[in-house]
Order: C-alpha cells, then structure tokens, then sequence
C-alpha cells in the first residue's frame, strides 16, 4: 500500500512532456484556455532555483470516508528531488534513484529513466500537460479568500487506474495548491501542497542517500 501511495503522489507530481494533447479521433481536443493556465505555471515555476514544501495526502473511498491522512515533504532543484512521506524516503540526484525503506531499513537503488515518460515530482510543476492526457478548464472555485482555477485532465488511455484528475492552480500566483486522483475503483486522493518556499538554499548532498547516515540498511542495487 505505501508504494502504491508513493507512485500516485508521483504521478499527481508528474504527467510527462508539455506537449498539447493529441488525442485520438473522436475524444475531443484540449481546452486552450486551460493550456495558457498551465503555460502560466510552467513559467513560473521555471524561475524558482529550489523548491521545498510540505504536503497532505488525505485518502477517501468511493462512500467519501476518509481511510488516511499521511504528510510529507518534497525538496528539488534543478532536475534534483527529495520526497519524504510517512515511512518511505525518495532521493534523486538526476542520475540516481534511492528508495528507503524505514521499517525494513532496506534501500533500494535504481537508475532514473531519462525518457519521456519518467515521472518526477518537478514535471507537477512545469510538464505535465503532455500527449497522454485532455484537459479543461472548470470554473473557479474560492476557498479562504483565494480564488483557484481548475484543471481538469482526462487520460486518453483508458486502461489507466484512475479516469480524473483535478489540478487546483492559485489564480493571483500561479502556484499548483492542490491534486486530487479519481481512481475507477472510487477511491480518491487529495495532495494538498503547502508552506512552499523558492528560496531555500540547497546543498546537492540533500539528494543522495548516503549509508553512513544510516547503519544497519540492507542495499538492494537495481541498476
């Protein structure tokens, strides 16, 4: 189940190349309005140096009852990135992949597929309105006095787990605040992005997982 939490909270990170969505005749096009509000944040985000933010992952079932909340982090700079969420610690140096395991203090070390469609928490942010997906644009909503634009994105593949994903992009700054993932099965799963800051210096040693902060872990090298 945690790896299954960690990969949905990297897809709602991650949707591949921003190229316009192609799809197939018959599925309709994208909307272009919606694209200048996911240009606007892909812009944005490309002048920020680092990121750092916390996250809340709050899991519900198709009935709405809520099965979990779970919190975390995400680090990045550059193509570098750092996830932590209850249990599981991600680094990413660009190159490299650690995936440790905190209860089975096992780490497991893999290369990072440089291809189009990897998935790494900065494509939330600049890629992820690509060929795989359709996208709209809802109406605003207002919640504690902000107003947020919603994107609305459909896989064009429909063999995919979930049928939906809701984008909720600050309207003033241009910042994603939250994701929410519509699985088939009803399940649903809201990451909610705050105390974001750009402005975090970041040593390059923040994204590599190094054993000699860790004794005892069991090394599992996957590459």
């Amino acid at each position: 189940m945690l790896k299954k939490i960690v990969g949905l909270f990297l897809l709602a990170f991650a949707f591949s190349n921003n190229v316009f969505a192609q799809a197939p005749k018959g599925m309709g096009k994208s909307d272009p309005e919606a694209k200048k509000v996911l240009d606007a944040v892909s812009a944005k985000f490309k002048t920020f140096k680092s990121v750092k933010a916390s996250f809340t992952l709050k899991i519900e079932n198709a009935a709405g009852k809520v099965q979990g909340v779970k919190t975390g982090s995400v680090l990045m700079k550059g193509v570098k990135y750092r996830v932590t969420i209850t249990g599981q610690d991600i680094f990413c140096d660009g190159a490299t992949i650690w995936t440790y395991d905190m209860a089975a203090k096992e780490v497991q070390i893999s290369t990072l597929d440089n291809s189009s469609g990897s998935i790494t928490p900065q494509k939330l942010f600049t890629n992820f309105y690509d060929k795989d997906f359709l996208f709209v644009l809802n109406p605003d909503v207002k919640k504690d006095g902000k107003t947020y634009q919603v994107i609305e994105l459909t896989p064009i593949d429909k063999t995919k787990p979930f049928f939906k994903v809701l984008i909720d992009v600050e309207k003033s700054s241009k910042v994603i605040a939250s994701t929410r993932v519509f699985e088939k099965n009803g399940n649903r799963y809201l990451y909610a992005i705050s105390n974001m800051s750009t402005s975090t210096v970041v040593p390059d040693d923040s994204f590599i997982f190094s054993t000699k902060k860790y004794p005892g872990v069991e090394v599992i090298d996957l590459r």
